[in-house]
């Protein structure tokens, strides 16, 4: 984590978080600032854990119409994500909650019980039309917390009864409890997962995703879930210039060692407050090569530390986006890794059948 925010409570302690600092978010009129009162009062120390509220969903399906993405609809059972990645590009989705993307977003989570529910009402309506569904693209649906609840779980079952197409994408370990699922739907070619793999260095992964498996761990997820015969897809995102883009070749090496059979890879992108709180990050980690980190950041977006532009904000820009393009080009051919996108059918799609449901005479 970076330096102590000066704003926190003195007595409040902090173990294996991404950042320091609960700014207030974007969206707030006041801010908090902490002050010598004159009262020399001992408060008890105490280990700031996390908390999670519950919150009924009204809808499980997101759409967007985003031309950087691959698809059009997504399931999100968790907002604010545990594993505490200080780069997470999620993370000001927190200042819409009235919460901070700082360390609320790692500390103050909510989960949306009775999701499923809605999932399977959804996909019942008489207007849906079936496109892959998408789960893990804000927050990280296998985070800690996913064992307690199991959503993912519940909304992987739907899916499967609905013989409906899913993309997983996630950090976690837990994946591999729902193999059994993922497993059945691969073989009707309705089910990939991507494991992001952002470094092989174990000291740069718990500083810089403090909560996540670590990656030789996540090597073994791939692996496990190679030999289920489900298709696996190494995402090395972000890859962070100066710090960790040494390393793609190694990583796109190691995760088909593994299994995984395609690649993605995005630069670091730092939209609104995630910028402030990565550099804190980073100038605390990495004094030595704060400077260059950044520099390099804002030649691949322009001159500036984010390009929310589409076409450009999950590739970059300029001479270093090119050779690292380039240099992911011939890694994945010596490789042999599959240009294409994992394949996922529609073609299976159906609604299954419910007590005192009329049967069909066909």
């Amino acid at each position: 984590m970076s330096e102590p925010d000066p704003t926190l409570p003195s007595h409040l302690r902090l173990r294996a978080r991404g950042t320091a600092s609960n700014a207030a978010g974007r969206f707030e009129r006041e801010t908090r600032e902490r002050f010598d009162d004159g009262w020399d009062l001992t408060e008890e120390e105490r280990l700031l854990r996390t908390e999670v509220r519950e919150e009924v969903p009204r809808s499980a399906l997101t759409y967007n119409r985003s031309p950087d993405l691959p698809f059009d609809r997504s399931v999100n059972p968790y907002r604010g994500c545990e594993h505490g990645c200080v780069y997470c590009f999620a993370r000001p989705s927190h200042a819409f909650l009235g919460l901070s993307p700082g360390l609320d977003f790692e500390t103050r989570l909510i989960a949306r019980p009775g999701i499923a529910d809605v999932l399977a009402r959804e996909l019942r309506a008489k207007s849906y039309q079936p496109g892959v569904i998408a789960l893990g693209t804000n927050t990280d649906p296998y985070q800690p917390v996913e064992a307690r609840y199991g959503l993912m779980r519940q909304i992987l079952q739907v899916l499967c009864d609905h013989h409906h197409p899913v993309a997983v994408t996630t950090k976690g370990t837990l994946v591999e409890r729902d193999i059994d699922l993922l497993s059945v739907m691969a073989a009707r070619v309705q089910a990939g997962v991507g494991v992001s793999l952002t470094t092989l260095d174990p000291d740069l992964a718990r500083r810089m995703e403090p909560r996540c498996p670590s990656p030789a761990r996540r090597l073994q997820t791939i692996r496990r879930l190679a030999d289920a015969g489900i298709p696996v897809r190494v995402m090395i995102s972000p890859l962070v210039p100066g710090l960790s883009d040494h390393e793609a070749e190694a990583i796109l090496e190691a995760a088909y060692e593994a299994g995984a059979r395609r690649a993605t890879c995005i630069p670091l992108r730092l939209p609104r407050e995630v910028s402030g709180l990565f550099q804190a990050w980073l100038s605390h980690h990495y004094p030595d090569r704060a400077a260059h980190v950044m520099n390099r950041v804002r030649e691949m977006h322009g001159g500036r530390d984010y390009d929310p532009d589409f076409g450009r904000r999950m590739r970059g820009q300029g001479l270093w986006a090119d050779l690292l393009k380039a240099r992911i080009n011939v890694a994945l051919t010596r490789l042999g890794y599959d240009r294409s996108p994992i394949p996922l059918s529609l073609e299976g799609f159906r609604l299954p059948s419910r007590p005192g449901d009329q049967l069909s005479l066909f």
